[in-house]
């Protein structure tokens, strides 16, 4: 049986690590050369939470209830909940590798916060609040990251800022101590399966993108950081080499990402829109821009109000289902369809309609647990982002309202499958075109010659 090791590095672009940095990037190359690689097809929506935890469950976000970062939990106006751990019912990988008697290592997996006891070792994710947590399983084995690392860091701090070469700076040293400790960990300790998820390259495609592309709109030829996402790829790569030297050599290697990355061309103040649409009903309009959360809503006149984000939510506020719904439930697909079309109208500032679209979540999914968002809404098929923001004044924005953004999430992600010596998996060969998020967990379980559960949606590649 082969050991299997998933190397998770977040929004890792196909088309910088295929194509434009591959001949640069040595170590992934040799696993691009000798084993298979493809896109890998991210979830509805392609973002952090949930695209991890569909990975490694098998499961999309409408089975999971999970849509985003924070989830109603209710269908109040207020009532939220941040997707911790503990909203995770299903299990993931590593609890099917314990069912079967063999041990993990996870180091970073999101949405693995609180940590639960698991058959091996765990280091919990980016959205631990601080150091001051109990982050670890076991417990004691916080002591030894502390040491090891010198402090340990669950993320880079404040990535959205125009001090880009603090920033960088930042990424780096976050990058540095989880990597140590990931060479810590395989040098150090017995395991069947181990997973990491490296936060960096995402923060660093969120800070740097508009360095790197000459077609994004704040592209500046010869900047002095023009380089610093291709100088990230690199140093990634160069660690990647370290990491794949510590396995045994028929290590099964998976080199993955939950989503990629492609330039913001600007911001839909989605609330802003709704106003002028109508659907959104405001008591007084803000004079200077303000979160939706905490401004006087008429929801006696409001049919609709929605949600910021790399993508859009829309909610629409419904009689006998909201507290004070106005939409009779006899119009509510009416209503819904409106807004679809209505969205995929949505134009940029010169009038060029941006290919927007707006999806019902029974369409995405066989079952939409949970509170599901009424519409998942794509502006410019992800090129702008959602603005949850009133009081902005327009519709289009090129300043994020939660700080400088460079770029939004991409629907492909990577997969690189090899050995840790770079031969290939047996069945795993060449270029495999498009691959599912979901056909991750089966084929890690097959690899192991662990029984496939059958609610996984995917299936074993190869």
């Amino acid at each position: 049986m082969s050991k299997v090791a998933i190397l998770g590095l977040d929004s890792a672009s196909p088309d910088l690590v295929f194509d434009r940095f591959r001949d640069e990037l040595p170590n992934l190359a040799r696993l691009i050369d000798g084993g298979a690689y493809g896109r890998l097809r991210s979830t509805h929506p392609p973002i952090t939470v949930p695209a991890w935890t569909s990975m490694t469950t098998g499961l999309d976000p409408g089975e999971l209830g999970l849509y985003g970062f924070r989830n109603r939990k209710d269908h109040s106006y207020d009532g939220y909940q941040f997707a911790t751990s503990t909203l995770v019912t299903r299990p993931r990988l590593w609890d099917l590798v314990g069912e079967s008697g063999k041990r993990s290592i996870v180091l970073g997996v999101p949405q693995t916060y609180p940590t639960r006891p698991l058959r091996g070792e765990m280091v919990s994710c980016f959205l631990t609040p601080s150091n001051k947590s109990q982050y670890t399983q076991p417990p004691e084995l916080k002591e030894e990251v502390e040491r090891v690392t010198g402090g340990y860091t669950f993320d880079v701090a404040n990535f959205r800022t125009t001090d880009k070469v603090a920033l960088l700076e930042r990424c780096y040293e976050k990058t540095e101590k989880h990597l140590r400790l990931v060479k810590h960990m395989l040098g150090s300790r017995e395991w069947d399966f181990f997973m990491m998820v490296e936060m960096g390259m995402d923060r660093i495609h969120h800070g740097f993108w508009s360095f790197m592309d000459p077609l994004h709109h704040r592209y500046e030829a010869g900047n002095p950081l023009e380089g610093a996402i291709f100088d990230y790829y690199r140093h990634v790569d160069a660690e990647i080499g370290e990491i794949l030297a510590l396995m045994p050599e028929d290590t099964s290697v998976l080199v993955v990402s939950d989503h990629g990355a492609r330039r913001m061309e600007g911001g839909i103040c989605f609330n802003e829109w709704l106003i002028d649409k109508g659907y959104l009903v405001l008591k007084e309009r803000p004079k200077a821009p303000a979160p939706l959360v905490g401004t006087a809503i008429d929801w006696s006149r409001t049919r609709a109000w929605g949600d910021g984000g790399y993508y859009g939510r829309c909610f629409l506020n419904v009689k006998g289902r909201e507290p004070n719904g106005v939409i009779d439930p006899s119009d509510y697909e009416s209503v819904r369809s409106q807004l679809i079309e209505e969205i995929a109208a949505i134009e940029d500032p010169e009038g060029k309609c941006i290919g927007s679209r707006a999806c019902r979540p029974e369409d995405l999914y066989d079952k939409a647990n949970g509170v599901a968002p009424d519409l998942l809404v794509y502006f410019g098929d992800l090129s702008w982002r959602s603005v949850g923001s009133v009081g902005m004044g327009s519709i289009h924005t090129f300043e994020n309202d939660t700080g400088p953004d460079e770029a939004n999430h991409d629907w492909h992600g990577i997969v690189v499958a090899a050995r840790a010596d770079a031969t290939a998996i047996p069945g795993l060969r060449g270029d495999m075109g498009e691959v599912s998020i979901y056909d991750i967990a089966p084929t890690v379980l097959d690899i192991m010659g662990i029984e496939i559960p059958d609610h996984m949606i995917g299936r074993p590649l190869g």
